[in-house]
């Protein structure tokens, strides 16, 4: 728009200088000829002058408009390296704080489990409705699972462990059944009969008591105590009446006579 305006401008200062020098034509004879090319001479350098400084005012314009566009330019660029930039820090910004929330959940989520693994938790032992805590409970049935794949030596050891640890356990009376059972299984008759003994002895009221008192008397017939088996028989019918060892008691007896 600037080279335009400076164009017509130059164009305008032609036109006038043209005005003069047809002017200055028509009065020309009032002059001499030398005067008049010199008049002449004068006329055209003022023209070229006059020109010449349009010329240079234009280049100046056309120099400023160049530097103008290249200043805008660069500012343009900086602009966008800038944009750049900052969509980098958003990007970077945005994955911390998605990192940050997953980060969250996942301790939440493992407070959580922990939690799990400590509050107590309702379950039915012998028939009855009790509290233990989640890691007792995930111990003993860790310990029993043993003993039902027939790892009777490793029972021994896991349950014997569990009753150390949680002596006052509901699965207590239970685990301590279970070693008494495991070193039956062994055919360790002698361990049988001291680890039921001190089951009844720990838990007579237990519902497997008059259970131990059958391994005890089952291990009594295998170490050939024939009265110490019908010694404990009878006491199973006479202490725990009623109840399906009695019955079982009953028929063992008759078989030892």
């Amino acid at each position: 728009m600037t080279l335009r305006i400076s164009r017509l401008r130059l164009l305008a200062a032609g036109a006038c200088i043209g005005a003069s020098l047809s002017g200055f034509s028509a009065h020309a004879a009032l002059f001499s000829d030398d005067e008049a090319r010199q008049a002449i001479i004068d006329l055209r350098r003022e023209v070229r002058e006059r020109a010449d400084q349009q010329a240079r005012k234009l280049d100046e314009e056309l120099a400023q408009s160049q530097r103008s566009q290249l200043q805008l330019a660069s500012q343009i660029e900086q602009l966008q390296q800038e944009i750049a930039r900052l969509r980098g820090q958003i990007e970077i910004l945005t994955k911390q704080v998605a990192d940050t929330q997953q980060a969250q959940k996942d301790i939440y989520l493992d407070i959580d489990t922990r939690l799990k693994r400590v509050e107590p938790q309702t379950a039915s032992i012998d028939g009855q409705e009790t509290t233990v805590s989640a890691e007792e409970k995930r111990a003993y049935d860790a310990a029993i699972d043993i003993f039902r794949n027939g790892n009777y030596a490793e029972a021994i050891r896991a349950l014997s462990a569990f009753v150390r640890q949680y002596p006052q356990s509901p699965y207590a009376p239970a685990a301590q059944f279970y070693i008494g059972s495991s070193h039956y299984a062994l055919k360790d008759y002698k361990s049988a009969i001291a680890q039921q003994q001190t089951m009844v002895k720990n838990y007579p009221n237990n519902v497997r008591a008059p259970d131990a008192l059958l391994v005890i008397a089952g291990s009594q017939v295998e170490l050939n105590d024939r009265r110490g088996a019908r010694a404990t028989l009878e006491r199973i019918i006479r202490e725990y009446p009623g109840v399906p060892a009695a019955q079982t008691a009953k028929e063992r007896l008759e078989l030892l006579k």
